[in-house]
Parts: C-alpha cells; sequence; structure tokens
C-alpha cells in the first residue's frame, strides 16, 4: 500500500449552471437523521456541463460526455450484476495520516453471488479520490479494469470501479474471497449536491466527510465509499432512489461480520481521545513522542471486535475531544464546547425518567455524543452513536433529540443479535412522539405522524396483487421502517394498552415473531389478524369512508347512533369512532376487514351533532380523519388532523 499525494488525484467533476433555482440541500438518511459534512470551499460553478447523468428506462445510469472531455473507459459491470454482489464478512486494515488527509486500507473480504446467474466478474466500487492498487482472489493476483463510475452514494458523486474477471464463474448462492489493497485520500466534497442546484454553504455542512487530524468522520454508504461496495449507481435526482439503496444496503448487509484494525499516524502533541468503529466506542493504545528528525511523531491503534454489522452502515470516526459522562450518555466535546456539555447531561434526566416508564430501568448500552467540527455541520445517528453539533441549544429541543437517541441504547445491546430495521428505527421514532405527546398532547404527536403520511401512500402498491411491497419485517425503505412502523406501534397501543405495548418493548425483540408473541403474552389477546396484514405482508393502507349515520333519541336525554363504515382497502384495520355532543364526546374502538363493512352503534348522553371517525392515528390512502355533522342538513367531510 502507499499514500499519493492530494495533487496526484484526478477527479471528474460534474459542473452545472449556476443560474437554476437552487433546491433544499438533500439530507443523507438514518435514523432521526442522518445528514452530512463539512469541507474546504470548492470552486464556483462555472456553468459549463463537463457531462450530465440520467437514468434511462431500464434503471441504467448513463453518462453523455461533452466532445472535449476524455472519460475514463466506461463501466463493464451491469447493475444485475452490482445487486447480486453480498458481502458476508469484511476483515479490514485500515491506516490513517490524517494530518495529510490520506488513508491506506487492506480489505479481505467475502461475497456471495445472490443473483439467478452465474457471474463472469465481481464489481468492487470505491470513492472516487480513492485508487485500487492490488486485487487478489483465491491467493492470486487477478486481472481487473477501472472505470469512473457516477453515482451520488458518494460525496463526490462518482465511483472508481474495479471490474474483476473471475477464472471460473461464480455459481449463484457461491461465495468467493477477496484480498483488495487501495489508497488515496478523504477531503470534504460536496460536489453531488452542488451539482443538483444546492447552495454552497449548505452543502458543505451536509457532505462533511473528511481524514483530518482533528477530526475524522466516514460515515460509509450514502456519504462516502471508504470501504469497498457494490451496487448500482444512483443519483439524488431521481426521487427517493439513493435512499432506498442506502435502506437495501443496509439491509442486505445486516448479517454481514465487520472487523477492523486501525492505525492512526498523528503530529505530537495532536494524538486522538476517542475512536468509534460501527457507532461503538474501541480502546485507543497511544504512543507519542518528541524526538526530532522523525517521520512519525505519534501512533494511535485500535481494534473492533468481529461482529454482525445490523441495519447500519460502516462507519469511521476518530477525533480529538474532550469526555464528558453523563448517567447514560458520554458527550465528547471541541474545547471551545465544553461548556455546553453539561446542558446535554442535564437534559438526560427527564429524559431518563420516561425512557424508564417505558422501555425499562436501565439501557443496554451507553449512548455517545460526538461534537461535529462547525455548529452548522447536519447531525448524523448510527446505533448508539449520536455525531451533532454540541452548541447552546433549547432545552426543549434538546430533550426531544435524546428521547429517540436514547432509544436506540435502551432497547440495543452490542451483544445482541441486529434488530430488524422497523424495530431498530421504528420503535426510537415512535418514542420521540410519545415524548411530544406528553409535552404538547396527543393532537401534535400525530401531527407529527401525519407529516410522513403522504410518502408512505405513494410507496405503498395500490393493492397486493399489483406489488409485493414492503412487508415491515423486511422493510428498507424510510417510510416503511420509519414512518409505518411508527404508525404500527401507535395502532398497537391504541389496541392493546400502554402497558401490553411497554411489557412487550422492555423484552428488547430482535424481530417481528419476538415482538408478535412478547404482546400477545402481555395483552392476553390474540393479535396475529393485525401482523398478519401491517408487518409480516405489505398489504397496503386501508381506505375507510363513512358510508351512512343515524340518530335515534332513547330514553330521558340519551341517544343511539348508528354509523355505517366501510374499508375499500386490502388492510384490516382497528379505528376509533367518536361521537360528540355539545358537551361530551364518546370514543369506541371499532375494527373493519379488509373490502368490508361495520356498523358502529354508540351510545352518548346528549344530542349528538358530529361523529368522527379516525383521529390520524392510522395511516389512510388518503384522508386520515373522517367528519361528519350531525343535524337537520348532516354534512360529511374528510380531513387531516
Amino acid at each position: 500500500m502507499k499514500f499519493f499525494p492530494a495533487a496526484a488525484q484526478c477527479l471528474l467533476v460534474l459542473a452545472v449552471s449556476a443560474a437554476q433555482n437552487p433546491p433544499q440541500a438533500p439530507q443523507p438518511p438514518a435514523s432521526p437523521s442522518q445528514p452530512a459534512s463539512q469541507q474546504p470551499a470548492q470552486p464556483a460553478p462555472s456553468g459549463k456541463v463537463i457531462f450530465s447523468r440520467s437514468t434511462d428506462e431500464n434503471g441504467q445510469t448513463t453518462t453523455e460526455a461533452s466532445p472535449e472531455t476524455k472519460l475514463a473507459k466506461a463501466p463493464v459491470s451491469t447493475d444485475e450484476e452490482r445487486q447480486a454482489v453480498t458481502f458476508t464478512a469484511y476483515d479490514l486494515d485500515v491506516h490513517l495520516r490524517p494530518a495529510e488527509h490520506q488513508i491506506a486500507a487492506r480489505a479481505q473480504l467475502t461475497a456471495r453471488n445472490d443473483g439467478k446467474t452465474p457471474l463472469a466478474r465481481i464489481p468492487l466500487e470505491i470513492s472516487s479520490t480513492l485508487n485500487w492498487e492490488r486485487i487478489r482472489v483465491a491467493d492470486k493476483d487477478a486481472a481487473f479494469e477501472v472505470a469512473t463510475l457516477n453515482s451520488d452514494s458518494d460525496h463526490t458523486g462518482q465511483l472508481h470501479e474495479a471490474a474483476i474477471a473471475l477464472s471460473s464463474p461464480l455459481a449463484p448462492g457461491a461465495t468467493i474471497a477477496l484480498d483488495v489493497t487501495y489508497s488515496g485520500i478523504i477531503e470534504p466534497s460536496a460536489q453531488r449536491l452542488i451539482s443538483v442546484g444546492a447552495p454552497e454553504d449548505a452543502a458543505l455542512h451536509s457532505d462533511w466527510d473528511r481524514i483530518d487530524t482533528e477530526f475524522t468522520g466516514l460515515r460509509g454508504f450514502g456519504n462516502v465509499a471508504w470501504y469497498p461496495i457494490s451496487a448500482p449507481p444512483v443519483i439524488l435526482g431521481d426521487g427517493s432512489r439513493l435512499f432506498d439503496e442506502i435502506g437495501d444496503q443496509k439491509s442486505r448487509m445486516a448479517p454481514a461480520r465487520f472487523h477492523l484494525r486501525l492505525t492512526a499516524e498523528f503530529p505530537h502533541g495532536q494524538a486522538p481521545t476517542i475512536a468509534l468503529i460501527n457507532g461503538h466506542p474501541v480502546p485507543l493504545a497511544v504512543t507519542d513522542t518528541e524526538t526530532s528528525g522523525i517521520e512519525v511523531s505519534g501512533v494511535a491503534t485500535a481494534e473492533s471486535q468481529a461482529a454482525p454489522l445490523g441495519f447500519e452502515a460502516p462507519s469511521l470516526f476518530v477525533a480529538i475531544r474532550t469526555l464528558h459522562p453523563g448517567a447514560n450518555l458520554t458527550a465528547f466535546t471541541r474545547a471551545e464546547d465544553d461548556a455546553w456539555a453539561s446542558s446535554w447531561t442535564l437534559a438526560e434526566t427527564p429524559v431518563t425518567a420516561f425512557l424508564q416508564q417505558w422501555l425499562g430501568d436501565k439501557p443496554r448500552t451507553q449512548l455517545t455524543v460526538l461534537d461535529l467540527p462547525d455548529p452548522n455541520d447536519a447531525p448524523y445517528e448510527t446505533g448508539p452513536l449520536l455525531v451533532t453539533a454540541i452548541k447552546d441549544a433549547d432545552p426543549e429541543q434538546l430533550k426531544f433529540t435524546l428521547a429517540h437517541a436514547l432509544t436506540h441504547v435502551w432497547l440495543q445491546s452490542p451483544q445482541a443479535p441486529p434488530q430488524q430495521a422497523w424495530l431498530s428505527e421504528g420503535i426510537p421514532y415512535f418514542v420521540g412522539t410519545l415524548w411530544t405527546e406528553q409535552q404538547y398532547g396527543r393532537a401534535r404527536a400525530l401531527e407529527m405522524l401525519e407529516g410522513g403520511r403522504s410518502a408512505l401512500a405513494l410507496a405503498e402498491p395500490e393493492s397486493p396483487g399489483q406489488s409485493p411491497g414492503q412487508p415491515l419485517s423486511s422493510a428498507s425503505t424510510p417510510a416503511y421502517y420509519r414512518t409505518k412502523a411508527a404508525y404500527v406501534f401507535w395502532m398497537l397501543r391504541d389496541i392493546a394498552g400502554d402497558d401490553a405495548l411497554s411489557a412487550a418493548l422492555r423484552t428488547g425483540p430482535q424481530s417481528a415473531a419476538d415482538f408478535e408473541a412478547a404482546l400477545q403474552k402481555s395483552a392476553k389477546s390474540d393479535l396475529h389478524w393485525f401482523f398478519a396484514d401491517w408487518v409480516d405482508a405489505d398489504r397496503g393502507l386501508p381506505d375507510l369512508s363513512i358510508e351512512s349515520l343515524f340518530t335515534s333519541p332513547q330514553q330521558g336525554d340519551n341517544w343511539l347512533t348508528a354509523v355505517h363504515l366501510s374499508n375499500s382497502g386490502y388492510a384490516g384495520v382497528d379505528v376509533p369512532v367518536i361521537v360528540r355532543t355539545d358537551t361530551i364526546s364518546i370514543t369506541q374502538r371499532v375494527q373493519i376487514p379488509a373490502h368490508g363493512k361495520t356498523i358502529a352503534r354508540i351510545p352518548i348522553h346528549g344530542r349528538p351533532v358530529e361523529v368522527r371517525v379516525n383521529d390520524g392515528s392510522v395511516p389512510e390512502t388518503n384522508a386520515t380523519v373522517h367528519v361528519t355533522k350531525v343535524g337537520p342538513a348532516s354534512t360529511s367531510d374528510s380531513a387531516k388532523p
């Protein structure tokens, strides 16, 4: 392995017209937030198009070059080949020289062919600022071609793809061992965001991945490809495809075992104080010297235990920070932000009391909060790690952030098998809405859910026969594993009750089967119908309506309201029906099967003036609140909560 000076790095960049109306910078996804990075300012776009990127009707990303531009050899691998490769093991030796922004790595990989046909070659991709040096297959040097691939899964907007020719095709289901070395530099690059018209300043604070002495942050696929990947090219302008591909990569690699040995050189007196691999702190062994005339002043080493990745992209953080311990979190701050650390440790106290009510007395691990280099950098979360700017913040917003972040460490043990994505991501989002409910009421919490419902409705198939959609138990798209999952927990809460749901969550379920068994035990009721329609299969969303209603006076001032309901969707549902008078209201829950009808008969004291079906807690294809006014001229309406 060798290091290449920065001047030798050949980058092919995309320049677009600066006259475009700049959209808001896209935020790379993840858990409560998956954002981005700060970096040295890039030259302003000149307006000249060097090349353009587009996706053809078959979903292949293509490049069109201007006549005067000499592009590298066109990629020879296909999307089918890229999608067929699944990595089942990573064993990395990573050497950093942060002062020069350099990385050199050797990666021993196990790749499996998950396609339907034999593979004659294996495509491998890394960031375009890194260069392939050597690739060995079965202890023999292998021939490979390298091409530049345009993809926004890396912050530069490009990847260097090696197409490795195999001596014999890799059969479906078979695995192969690869031994690869690569090196180069990783500096902040907002090129992909600038290329779609994002304001430069916002882009710089979004794509902040870099190798530097004070802070090294490498977030992995979707931000920077610092380790070998194999994935179809995706571009930010193609709807949600980038974010869907990020989820798909995490899902496919979740069982993969990951092991990393780290060596970082540093100038004298600038030793790192914290290193995190895949969100978990690892012990640092530091050797520093004042001896003059030597090339390297200090060396820090660390090693992670081999463990399954879970639903996370491999990440690496090394930084010079000051430690501030709390009860359930440890904050690592820049020197200039030390004064703000106490606000985090103070904010965790009321949040801890809240989480204990729902999730149990103690977390399963410790939350790490790592201070970003710039106060305006966008936060990032992976498992038990929250990377964010530690600064003067609104106390209520800080508590909300911690309600989400601490839920991860309450539920997930580093020693336990990885949770399914809808549990590891959906439960923290759900708990965040519970915190909002406690502070501001149920209506505000349901407004949070409503904010993601339209995206979920667009993602859902119109019918199960049209598309299998994404069952929650195997979901890899944020609209499912975050938004739909949170709705599912809200519905189960209303059906089974707070105590039963809390008891099930305290078990730290790893899978849908674990959670269903725990909830049915605590609820002492049969919820199989619900899991069949909402978790184990994707039957889309219900589509409810009030077909008619009738009110009739009973003895005294009592009235009976009969509400005729229908569900034209493919998912059965348990929904609240609310009858109101001028002074009181009564809620009754009603179960409506898929493509079914039912009648809710609700007695109430006083003349009914309004009937509502659904309060926003059940996601529907269209409206999530249905309102009918009762009176001489009854009217029906559907509205958002």
